[in-house]
């Protein structure tokens, strides 16, 4: 889903003073691996070069069609690019400015701040409001618009876009995150082994539970829990959905189909009670596990 484009670029919030403006930005990182670097966008021409990475993976590689505007930009931009936050990974290997560095990029909405504008965008999908009526004590965060050039599709890219996501959700007092997750292409039978071992073995059940809006709901139960084999629907999964179900993510019930971005989405809860001690310890309680 798409809105009007908006022309004003997302203020990263700095509450460090610093007389040195080189501390201040170090000051920022979020995580380091090599060369490989993860922190939030600084600045509006960070934000847009986040935007071009964003349309060399959806645009070019998987086919998403955008509105006109983002198209002539080469671009993906949409309304909530303004309010949210820029995780970004660099590589401070390539020559060039900082902007050409970006690698990856995931952005990251609190929700404070979509209560004040315009939404989740997950809720074009899924109907999280009653999920989050549930729990009025807990404060909630969405990730999207994951993205990792072709390149650097590694585990260590992969570790630090968690790093970041961590350390921003401890920074933040974050309770829970959830997202649109995306398996390629319109039509969810091709997934049917997959789609259904989420339906069966990693439903969001209970508090928890949620699903997609009635209008836009297709089937994930493709498949008879006995005929599947969980071993190859592992392996039949995107790496991203993977990577959540191993962190202790649950999965709502129903798939839409998102024509515009030529996928078909799933929504992932995860609680951060529901994250394995092992991935705690892994990533630090107190962020810093990557930070030297």
């Amino acid at each position: 889903m798409t809105i009007d484009l908006l022309n004003r670029g997302t203020l990263v919030e700095n509450t460090r003073p610093a007389a040195n403006p080189a501390n201040r930005e170090n000051s920022d990182i979020l995580g380091r691996i090599g060369s490989l670097e993860t922190r939030l966008a600084r600045k509006p021409s960070e934000i847009a070069a986040a935007q071009s990475v964003r349309y060399r993976v959806f645009v070019e590689e998987m086919g998403a069609r955008l509105a006109p505007d983002a198209m002539r930009a080469r671009r993906d931009v949409d309304g909530w690019d303004e309010i949210c936050d820029h995780l970004l990974v660099l590589d401070r290997a390539i020559d060039g400015e900082e902007e050409d560095q970006i690698v990856a990029t995931y952005r990251i909405l609190r929700q404070e701040v979509a209560a004040a504008a315009n939404g989740f965008y997950t809720a074009s999908e899924f109907d999280i409001g009653p999920l989050m009526r549930r729990h009025p004590e807990k404060r909630f965060m969405e990730l999207g618009r994951s993205c990792v050039l072709p390149e650097y599709r590694s585990k260590r890219t992969v570790e630090l876009l968690w790093q970041g996501n961590w350390a921003y959700a401890l920074k933040h007092g974050i309770s829970a995150m959830f997202g649109c997750a995306s398996f390629p292409g319109v039509h969810p039978e091709e997934h049917a082994l997959a789609l259904s071992f989420l339906h069966h073995h990693a439903a969001a059940k209970g508090e928890w539970a949620s699903g997609a809006l009635p209008e836009l709901h297709r089937n994930m139960d493709l498949m008879p829990v006995e005929a599947v084999n969980p071993r190859k629907a592992l392996l039949a999964l995107p790496p991203l959905i993977k990577g959540y179900l191993r962190l202790g993510a649950m999965v709502g019930s129903g798939a839409v189909v998102d024509h515009a971005f030529n996928t078909t989405d799933v929504l992932v809860v995860l609680p951060i009670s529901s994250i394995s001690d092992r991935y705690v310890n892994y990533y630090g309680a107190d962020a810093g596990r990557f930070s030297s």
